[in-house]
């Protein structure tokens, strides 16, 4: 008896399982996560002109043991994590530098690619960029067109808002919040060439000295939202299982995401929206612009790798946190009492700890619970080996 994708009953273990629950942002609520045998995701990328700081690594970090335990409870999965190598953040960078965009962008993607090596991130599914992807941007962005919602003006094309009924689906905010949020984040209420101020640019002319490409609507360049809409359906399917990245993309990168991707399809874009919350320093968000930044690279100069995912994965992925000086020494400290216990020649593994970590994660990815069971077993001087491996870190 098949199941739809070649596999059969036998080979979907998940299936005798209570089902893994997570919170969905659409939906507002925690709710079951089912998917098929294949898990199809997609996670927003970075923009390569800075090295990858800890806000990065606690986002790829969650959406790691997400994977781990799918595959734990029988699942394939097939992550796409795109890399943002053309927009406005890049181009700026490349100009104070003096150095082309895509040789930026190819220097600081290796750098994170480095460090999600070290941090023993699951290499992706996929892992396309903006510019491999200029003539599914353009095929999409006609879609959207035919489908009667965008216009043209400027020289640039635009989303339209007000033809999608369901705009506001993911956030769920007022049109004042989400007008305050595209001020801050890049959305430019202002541009008068918008019939809405809400409208989200699709195609836009370049600037002098700004990489161009030529289209129907006039060379130019792609706006920040569309490149994740177009490389989602070319690299998994019209709809995908789940979407995530960090909470600050929820408005406008997400809900633009969404709102193109269903008015060029006419099919649901994402089955469940799962974000990461920021991680804090100074009280301020993490943030390249804002310059509080601690970067991984330079963790890895004086702590083990394991203990830094460890700093990470300690703190629930939906709630915020602070960065603080004491958190590396206490996470180096975990990480030698669960490897004293594992080594000790007297210690023997409990199913029981294991189980607790599976039941923890299932929870809403309660990656804490997990990583206070595994505490509890090593203090009763248990091999913790099988259990920690289920959090990515490797005794």
């Amino acid at each position: 008896m098949g199941s739809g994708d070649g596999s059969t009953l036998r080979d979907e273990p998940w299936r005798d399982l209570p089902p893994m629950r997570l919170y969905d942002t659409a939906r507002q609520a925690i709710v079951p996560f089912e998917p098929g045998r294949v898990v199809t995701m997609y996670t927003c990328g970075i923009t390569p002109y800075d090295a990858t700081h800890i806000g990065h690594a606690a986002t790829y970090l969650t959406y790691d043991v997400l994977q781990r335990r799918l595959r734990d409870r029988g699942h394939e999965t097939r992550c796409v994590r795109n890399v943002t190598d053309v927009d406005d953040d890049i181009l700026r960078k490349a100009r104070q530098l003096g150095v082309h965009y895509l040789d930026l962008a190819a220097a600081e993607t290796a750098r994170f690619d480095a460090d999600m090596e070290a941090l023993d991130v699951l290499p992706c599914w996929s892992e396309p960029r903006a510019t491999s992807a200029i003539a599914d941007i353009r095929g999409f962005i006609g879609m959207v067109l035919d489908r009667g919602h965008a216009y043209q003006s400027g020289g640039a094309v635009y989303f339209d808002v007000s033809s999608f009924e369901r705009f506001g689906q993911i956030s769920h905010l007022s049109r004042d919040e989400m007008l305050r949020l595209a001020a801050e984040r890049g959305g430019n209420p202002d541009d008068p060439n918008k019939r809405d101020p809400l409208d989200f640019v699709l195609w836009q002319p370049s600037a002098e000295g700004e990489p161009a490409w030529e289209s129907l609507w006039g060379p130019g360049r792609p706006g920040w939202h569309i490149e994740c809409s177009a490389l989602a359906l070319r690299e998994l399917d019209t709809t995908i299982d789940l979407h995530g990245g960090g909470s600050d993309l929820i408005f406008p990168h997400h809900e633009c995401e969404a709102a193109q991707s269903e008015a060029a399809t006419g099919q649901r874009f994402v089955r469940h929206w799962m974000h990461q919350a920021m991680v804090r320093m100074g009280g301020e968000k993490m943030s390249k612009s804002l310059g509080n930044l601690v970067f991984v690279s330079d963790l890895l100069k004086s702590f083990d790798p394991r203990a830094i995912r460890l700093a990470c994965i300690q703190h629930h992925y939906r709630h915020s946190w602070e960065w603080t000086d004491d958190l590396m020494p206490e996470a180096a400290e975990r990480l030698e009492r669960w490897q004293a216990a594992t080594a000790a020649p007297a210690s023997t593994a409990s199913d029981d700890t294991l189980s607790e970590v599976r039941a923890a994660l299932d929870d809403d990815l309660d990656t804490p619970r997990a990583v206070a069971a595994v505490d509890a077993a090593a203090s009763r001087g248990e091999s913790v080996g099988h259990a920690s491996a289920l959090l990515g870190v490797e005794l």
